[in-house]
C-alpha cells in the first residue's frame, strides 16, 4: 500500500547538497515526491511509496549528506493521493 510522509528538516541543511542527496536517495528507494528549500532555512520533503522505503528515507533525513547538521525532523504521515512522477527538486 502506498503511503505519504511530509518532512520538515531543520538545522544546517541548505548549501550542503541536501536536496540533491535526498533526490538520489529517494530514487534509489523507488520513492516519488519532491524536496525544496524553505525561506526559513529548512528543507521540505514530501514522499510517497511503500512504508518501509519511506522509513528508510526518514532515517536518512535525520543525518543527511556529509556537511549537513540536522537538528530536527518534523514527520507528518498523510493520506496518499498518487500525484507524483519520480522524485524532483523544486525551486
Amino acid at each position: 500500500m502506498i503511503k505519504q510522509v511530509h518532512l520538515i528538516i531543520s538545522g544546517m541543511v541548505q548549501g550542503v547538497l541536501f536536496r540533491a542527496s535526498a533526490q538520489n536517495t529517494a530514487r534509489k528507494l523507488n520513492v516519488s515526491g519532491f524536496v525544496k528549500n524553505l525561506s526559513d532555512g529548512s528543507v521540505e520533503l514530501i514522499a510517497q511509496g511503500e512504508e518501509a522505503m519511506l522509513n528508510r528515507l526518514i532515517e536518512w533525513s535525520r543525518k543527511g549528506p556529509l556537511g549537513a547538521r540536522v537538528e530536527n525532523v518534523e514527520i507528518t504521515w498523510q493520506t496518499a493521493e498518487p500525484q507524483f512522477k519520480g522524485f524532483n527538486i523544486r525551486y
